[in-house]
């Protein structure tokens, strides 16, 4: 997909099997958006192949609708409609939809039924804009940002519904910046740079680089001025060890099982009492950051 001179989508290729959360990562630019909007039938290709549901979202656009859901960045709601209308509304235009009542208790809408779209809060229109999503009983749901402008409460709300979605077999597509949103949620990420995808598999994997160690940090108090080199000395090569600030020491490098035990060792050797000792792992974070060298916002 271009945009004049400007290449949104640059040869991109991922396939999302059946009742899983994927999550497609990337900067602003990224192609992220035009991505699921092709993917939704808002956007014809202008190169290339994309099947949704074993359909071709604008070819066979009648045939497809009723069985996806989407939750537009924008809202995808009429300025002065009320909230229950509109969602009455949608639910009408399916032939099995969701009791309406019991969707707009689960996701906190039901004090603000009578008011007009333009009045909602964000939180408000985003929670609308998922119910609207969902209440069709799609077999795939796209969502772009869906807890955006949402408080906690709402964030996990959301999160537990996408959960509860997953358990009865819908599969969900979603874009967020937010990182523990992809963490908790997603079976699958797709790292998105540039119109390609420059990563991809479960979150576990992308932060372990499939290893059996975790490149990441173990993390412990205990006296200030310990002999590090000495301790440095004792651990393989391609780890580092710092103190900073004074009595904080850090064993930076792949952590494993035989590196805790290594770095134990030498603390009972040397008569200390490593306080507090916590393994840090990559995040998913840590993985886009050295991937697309940009942050995510």
């Amino acid at each position: 997909m271009r945009y004049g001179d400007t290449v949104a989508v640059d040869g991109l290729s991922l396939s999302v099997p059946r009742g899983v959360i994927a999550a497609v990562l990337g900067p602003n630019g990224a192609g992220k958006t035009t991505t699921l909007e092709t993917c939704e039938g808002y956007r014809r290709p202008q190169a290339g192949r994309v099947r949704v549901l074993g359909l071709d979202p604008v070819a066979d656009r009648r045939r497809l609708l009723p069985r996806i859901g989407v939750m537009l960045q924008g809202g995808g709601a009429w300025s002065g409609v009320r909230a229950e209308e509109m969602l009455r509304h949608v639910a009408a235009m399916h032939s099995r939809p969701l009791e309406v009542g019991l969707l707009r208790e689960r996701l906190g809408l039901h004090g603000c039924g009578r008011t007009p779209y333009r009045r909602l809060s964000g939180g408000q229109q985003q929670r609308l804009g998922l119910a609207m999503a969902l209440v069709g009983r799609p077999e795939l749901l796209f969502v772009d940002e869906p807890t955006a402008g949402l408080d906690p409460q709402a964030r996990r709300t959301v999160w537990e519904l996408l959960e509860e979605v997953r358990a009865d077999g819908v599969t969900t597509v979603l874009t967020t910046h937010f990182m523990d949103e992809a963490e908790r949620l997603a079976d699958e990420v797709f790292v998105v740079d540039h119109g390609r995808v420059v990563a991809a598999g479960s979150p576990t994997a992308l932060t372990s680089g499939g290893r059996s160690t975790v490149l990441g940090s173990l993390v412990f108090r205990a006296r200030p001025g310990l002999d590090t080199a000495s301790l440095l000395a004792t651990l393989p090569a391609g780890f580092e060890v710092h103190e900073h600030p004074a009595g904080e020491y850090a064993v930076h490098g792949p952590v494993g099982p035989q590196t805790l035990a290594q770095v134990t060792t030498w603390c009972a050797q040397h008569h200390v009492l490593p306080e507090g000792l916590q393994i840090g792992r990559r995040t998913l974070e840590d993985v886009f950051l050295e991937l697309t060298g940009r942050e995510l916002r």
